[in-house]
């Protein structure tokens, strides 16, 4: 039924060249707009686990190539987009790798993870007015389908993209995926996905006031929606309040449920953050909850091909309480406070520095009510400004996190650092 309606409204989306936008009538050609990007990425990621569990780290040097064609002239604009990915393994063990959330390299058959691995992808894309389709593989940014781009190598999609933005502020969004590529392998159906269609848009209607609708329908597994509603406050020159929401609700498909025995097939989740920022200081509170009869709680991610997970991307979690833990579990509750500093009203531009203390409480498992975790998450930033380095970006991040007894069957406590050093070089 999706997969007909993102069929019906492409159709729209295609036809409505008399609108107010026309980026295809500004298109400078294929050459003249197009652009070879590359970043060097060195990333290192600690886990410190509690309660006898065994430690996990992964270390490693990638490049990641994208490259972006502009569009031909005329009345419908063609063009390409391509990457190439690199990563070598820069740890290499086997006792220390296949921790879930870190996913560098992952193990073959033999137990050991990859010494390095390499792929690539490229996709052709068409623009009427502003309504581009594109095709092939691509890194899709949406609520209910955003690759993972946080760990070393990115995860990529091969399937069908439109997005349209022929009236000012609305941008559309239709699509359907049958392929993922798993972010620590080589090949292109990697991550066993059998298709995700995707549907949904935002509007800005004011400078103040934004919000977005979208819902997907991951093949075999589950129907998804999503709503988000954001809006700015100005209070004086340097001051303002900004009030974000984000909700979801999942279904789990029945057969999906026996195959990997859950209880419950339904999930809903939200979260309300209030940032006030004032300078260069910036102060959130966000509160979360989860509810329904899914002892999943929030599916999201993950890779089909590893029992009880969902493929629909790494970064399909725009809520507020997500780090480490994402506070997500079943019943679960949890409030953030949050504090972030630019340092560049000190003389130190590029520097910041965000920390956040998050509890949860009420979480249910298959064993026991009540369970509760608690993280505590800082994080340094710093972008280099000027010189032969400018936009290199170091970020050290880490994390504290403790879970009861009762909630063991969900998440496990440790200390978690991670290490990011990445140099983006512009070839043209």
């Amino acid at each position: 039924m999706l997969n007909k309606r993102i069929s019906l409204i492409a159709l729209g989306m295609l036809s409505a060249t008399q609108a107010m936008a026309n980026d295809q009538a500004e298109a400078k050609g294929f050459v003249e707009d197009s652009s070879l990007k590359v970043l060097l990425r060195n990333a290192y990621i600690n886990r410190d686990y509690k309660d006898g569990n065994p430690d996990r780290s992964e270390w490693g040097q990638a490049a990641i190539g994208t490259f972006s064609s502009g569009f031909t002239q005329g009345t419908v604009g063609v063009g390409v987009d391509a990457f190439g990915l690199y990563a070598l393994n820069l740890e290499r063990s086997e006792d220390r790798s296949g921790a879930q959330g870190i996913d560098f390299f992952k193990k073959g058959d033999s137990g050991n993870p990859a010494n390095d691995l390499s792929k690539g992808g490229a996709a052709v894309k068409f623009r009427l007015s502003s309504t581009t389709l594109t095709y092939g593989d691509q890194m899709p940014e949406l609520p209910v389908l955003s690759y993972d781009n946080s760990r070393l190598l990115p995860e990529s999609y091969t399937g069908t993209l439109i997005t349209s933005k022929e009236i000012k502020g609305l941008v559309l969004n239709a699509g359907r995926f049958t392929a993922e590529s798993r972010k620590s392998a080589e090949g292109r159906d990697s991550g066993g996905l059998k298709s995700i269609n995707v549907l949904g848009g935002s509007y800005q209607f004011t400078e103040q006031f934004k919000a977005a609708v979208y819902a997907s329908d991951v093949e075999d597994v589950l129907k998804k929606q999503y709503v988000n509603a954001n809006y700015v406050l100005p209070i004086d020159k340097d001051q303002s309040l900004t009030l974000d929401f984000n909700g979801y609700r999942t279904k789990l498909d029945n057969s999906y449920v026996r195959e990997n025995g859950i209880t419950g097939d339904d999930n809903k989740i939200w979260s309300l953050a209030a940032t006030f920022a004032t300078g260069p200081h910036s102060f959130t509170i966000a509160h979360q909850r989860s509810t329904g009869d899914s002892n999943l709680g929030y599916a999201y991610g993950g890779y089909q091909k590893d029992q009880g997970r969902v493929g629909d991307g790494g970064n399909t979690i725009y809520l507020a309480n997500s780090y480490w833990s994402d506070f997500n579990a079943e019943d679960e509750r949890s409030w953030q406070l949050g504090y972030g500093l630019d340092f560049s009203a000190f003389g130190i531009p590029g520097l910041s520095y965000n920390v956040a203390y998050v509890r949860g409480d009420n979480i249910t498992t298959s064993t026991s009510e009540g369970g509760t975790e608690r993280e505590i998450f800082n994080q340094f930033k710093y972008v280099v400004q000027s010189g032969p380095a400018k936009d290199l970006s170091v970020k050290l991040r880490s994390s504290i996190l403790r879970v009861s007894q009762k909630s063991s069957e969900y998440n496990v406590s440790g200390n978690e650092l991670r290490v990011f050093v990445d140099y983006p070089i512009n070839i043209f």
